[in-house]
């Protein structure tokens, strides 16, 4: 039996969707979309990933229900995935983007492929991908994070929280048929004028680095036996996100975009809330690290087991660095993520890898010639 939220109202024009990503995010993805009377083709490129599901079936609990969909492809192979499809869905870390992006362009994928989560530049990146190959750009929107609190066992995807509100920004070009893909996930989809917005508005960008940091020695020893948002949110971490989180704002602001402070972003997420969301300040109800503490989706999420984990590995070279590439073009300082990116780079030795300014395809470009890249 399925206890999820029902047929989508829109079912009458249900799309077929490739969801590329076998992971917490992109069984997620399949079980809502299914739920909502779509077709999904589920992709991984590791067969291991996918083989749980090989009969279609994807057992999931939590607030999308308890039960399990039947989805009508699982495969590990992309142009499988894609055949027939009407839309693209990438629910993957952005350390895949990369070899994805390549893979859709050898494909010469045409139809709308949407970014959950664009992380920190994930449509730019696959635009500069793109050119690459001398490939046309296929209608492209990017959400600024996970539209799930999800995590995987075994066979079964847990789903412990569904996104009240995500930005989705589109590159110019394809807006009208990025935009209707990405809002195959209902009225949590708001948009945003360009994918700079959608960018700036990724959480994890503020949310891991400072405690990823400042909790290092006790992930090598401990090796993930405490909680990230509880035991390592301390007031203190919450103050260096606060740093941080000017700075990301700062950066927005620069191209002309007014984003809310990260407990707001988050707020609208549903991670922490509403009430002890604000900006920092004497009027404010609750501190950053205790708004944090208090979102009921964060409280049993285990902190890190090594420098290998996602949020060393990933949100450093790929949220990080392309935030100081984009906070460098729009001439603002950015002390805080500097030297939390100087100590990265020290605790996890030299690593080539990462979205710079040439990865985004912004290099050479001063503010105003991103801004037209980005609208057109």
């Amino acid at each position: 039996m399925n206890t999820g939220t029902g047929p989508d109202p829109l079912a009458a024009t249900a799309k077929r969707v490739a969801v590329l990503g076998g992971g917490a995010g992109g069984l997620s993805c399949a079980v809502e979309l299914t739920q909502r009377g779509h077709r999904v083709r589920l992709w991984n490129r590791n067969p291991a990933t996918v083989a749980p599901f090989r009969s279609g079936a994807i057992g999931h609990t939590g607030v999308l229900g308890e039960g399990t969909v039947a989805v009508e492809t699982v495969t590990a192979d992309l142009a499988d995935a894609l055949a027939g499809a009407d839309v693209a869905m990438v629910c993957l870390p952005a350390l895949a983007h990369g070899a994805v992006f390549a893979g859709l362009a050898g494909l010469g994928c045409a139809m709308p492929v949407v970014l959950n989560p664009g992380h920190t530049g994930g449509a730019l990146h696959l635009r500069q991908v793109f050119a690459a190959h001398r490939v046309p750009l296929p209608p492209v929107a990017e959400l600024s994070t996970l539209t799930y609190i999800t995590r995987r066992r075994g066979d079964q995807v847990r789903i412990t929280g569904r996104a009240g509100q995500v930005r989705c920004g589109a590159l110019p070009g394809g807006e009208p048929a990025a935009a209707a893909a990405a809002a195959l996930f209902g009225p949590a989809v708001a948009r945003v004028p360009d994918v700079l917005a959608s960018s700036l508005a990724n959480v994890n960008l503020v949310l891991h680095p400072p405690g990823a940091i400042l909790a290092a020695a006790w992930t090598e020893s401990a090796k993930g036996a405490f909680t990230f948002y509880v035991d390592a949110m301390t007031d203190g971490v919450g103050r260096v996100i606060d740093v941080l989180d000017a700075e990301r704002r700062a950066v927005a602001a620069g191209f002309g975009h007014d984003l809310p402070p990260l407990t707001g972003e988050m707020a609208l997420v549903g991670t922490v809330p509403p009430e002890l969301a604000g900006p920092p300040g004497p009027g404010r109800p609750a501190s950053t690290a205790a708004a944090i503490r208090a979102g009921e989706a964060n409280q049993s999420i285990s902190a890190p087991d090594s420098l290998t984990h996602r949020y060393y590995r990933e949100d450093f070279p790929y949220a990080v660095r392309p935030f100081q590439a984009l906070a460098r073009i729009a001439g603002v300082p950015t002390p805080m993520a500097d030297a939390l990116a100087t100590v990265a780079g020290a605790l996890l030795g030299p690593d080539a890898a990462g979205l710079d300014a040439a990865g985004l395809g912004v290099a050479g470009l001063d503010r105003d010639g991103v801004l037209r890249l980005v609208r057109g």
